[in-house]
């Protein structure tokens, strides 16, 4: 029915007609001016009762709220009850709805608001004498407003049973729709029960279910997946555990006919390190006493190398006295040269004397003669004192030479006493370590005595690996995994793939848990 037709049914059933709007709007004026009062009695009552107080947090709201009701009491009192009137009684009641506001405290207050008006409207046509209202329509006013209070009182009643009553419909068949369902899961889930005790593991949970149960179903599902698919590896291994107990079983003879020749030829191998031990040590005794050698080498080298220092040192020392006495014959040629000098001007003034002079003119010559054969000596004892010169630093350079050959002599020997060092504590080790390996020989030897008698009990374990190999798959035999076929083993040569199966089967399938995530919104719409 739409909201016109429902507006018309209304009207007409509580003979709300022309005349009856008409009426509404001529009282118009003493509703409209006893309705401030009227709601502010009303708000005052919300206020003292704590369950309507708490629907409003200011005074703000409590005059919004009163503003609203007069804007909707001037639509009804034009008694023009159309499209706005509709619209704002539906939203009235989506707020109160929204807001959680019971009827009963709408209705009560409708009735105090009533009885306001009522009065008001009484007393406004209430006869008058001699401009006075005459004496009753106090009383009157009372009468009707408490009339119209037990009849909202009575509607507030009938009203709240009847929702009551339609609530616990909604519930009863709510609860009867849930039982319903969970009877048929109960009844599904049964019947899966009893697929998987009977070995069926092709059953599934239908899609038919009630999605609030969509979960149980995918989980259900999920797990019988996966258990479909260990038990189908599970076939699978099972042959080849049949299979690989036949090849144990001749490995295990082949592994004892290894173990005879084995242990031939751990015998020659320790005879064999007997004697490259022997060969080892002796090598071991050369190498330590050419490492003693080498030992005395070296210090002999390094000796040497100290006198060829000293040796450098005091060529050194000599090459520094060449060099002074090379300056003091110089020194001793510069005197000669200005002894020369001193005798030539002391001839020339001998002669400028005449006879007087001549005696010192001898004395002069003599002396010029001297400086003369003191320089001839001092320039061969110079030229002698550069060759000598020349000779030691030659001599210096030689012994130097001499002493880093020597230098890299002992660095060499160094070095070799380092290598010979080394191969002599290599041979020890070469010897420790092969009486180690023959000792090891040894303990090699006993194991493959023991490794023999293992063997004859792993050959008889084999045959009864084999045996409850068998066992196991006449037990898988019983499930049924595929449709139309019990879980038979496979193949042999399936077995290496159905390995490597279950890398597949947790990446993806049948069995994966979708998440219920539509709850949260469900919820939040509720």
């Amino acid at each position: 029915m739409s909201v016109a037709d429902s507006l018309a049914e209304r009207l007409e059933f509580m003979q709300l007609d022309n005349a009856a709007r008409e009426r509404i709007r001529a009282a118009r004026g003493p509703v409209m001016d006893a309705l401030p009062g009227a709601l502010d009695a009303f708000y005052d009552q919300v206020r003292r009762t704590p369950e309507t107080r708490r629907f409003f947090s200011s005074d703000a709201q409590f005059a919004g709220a009163k503003s609203r009701q007069i804007h909707h009491w001037e639509l009804i009192s034009t008694g023009q009850f159309d499209g706005r009137y509709v619209q704002g009684v539906t939203t009235v009641g989506e707020v109160h709805a929204r807001i959680g506001l019971e009827p009963r405290w709408y209705i009560g207050g409708y009735a105090l608001v009533l009885e306001k008006l009522l009065t008001s409207l009484i007393e406004a046509r209430w006869p008058r004498r001699f401009g006075k209202a005459a004496p009753g329509g106090a009383a009157a006013a009372a009468e009707v407003g408490a009339i119209v209070k037990a009849t909202l009182l009575d509607m507030d009643y009938a009203i709240s049973v009847y929702l009551d009553a339609a609530e616990a419909a909604r519930q009863k068949a709510e609860a009867e729709v849930l039982a319903a369902e969970r009877a048929t899961v109960a009844a599904t889930v049964g019947a899966g029960l009893a697929a998987l005790a009977e070995g069926d593991l092709t059953y599934r949970l239908p899609a038919t279910m009630p999605a609030e149960y969509g979960k149980l179903r995918d989980d259900f599902n999920g797990a019988v997946a996966q258990l479909q698919e260990v038990l189908r590896l599970v076939a699978a291994n099972v042959e080849g555990m049949h299979a690989g107990a036949g090849e144990i079983s001749r490995a295990a003879d082949d592994l004892s006919r290894r173990s005879e020749q084995q242990a031939a030829t751990l015998e020659e191998t320790a005879a064999a390190l007997d004697e490259v031990t022997a060969t080892v040590t002796r090598t071991a005794e050369g190498a330590a006493q050419a490492n003693a050698a080498v030992a005395g080498a070296r210090s002999d080298a390094e000796q040497s190398g100290v006198v060829v220092h000293e040796a450098v040192d005091a060529m050194t020392g000599i090459e520094g006295s060449a060099r002074e006495i090379a300056q003091i014959i110089g020194v001793i040629d510069e005197i000669a040269f200005q002894t020369n000098l001193l005798a030539l001007n002391a001839g020339v003034e001998a002669a400028r004397a005449g006879d007087a002079g001549k005696g010192f003119a001898v004395v002069a010559s003599e002396v010029r003669a001297l400086a003369q054969r003191s320089a001839e000596a001092a320039k061969e004892i110079k030229a002698l004192i550069s060759a000598s010169s020349a000779q030691v630093e030659q001599g210096v350079d030689l012994v130097g030479r001499a002493g880093e050959a020597l230098q890299r002599i002992v660095g060499q020997v160094a070095q070799i006493n380092g290598l010979v060092a080394e191969i002599a504590a290599s041979a020890r080790e070469q010897s420790t370590a092969l009486a180690e390996v023959n000792t090891a020989m040894n303990q090699m030897d006993q194991m493959t005595q023991q490794n023999a008698a293992m063997v004859e009990e792993s050959t008889a374990a084999s045959h009864t690996l084999a045996q409850e190999a068998a066992e196991l798959s006449s037990l898988i035999a019983r499930f049924r995994i595929e449709e139309g076929r019990t879980a038979a083993p496979a193949p042999v040569r399936a077995a290496a793939a159905a390995r490597q199966a279950p890398v597949r089967a947790m990446g993806g399938g049948g069995g994966q848990v979708v998440p219920f995530a539509a709850g949260a919104s469900e919820w939040e719409d509720f």
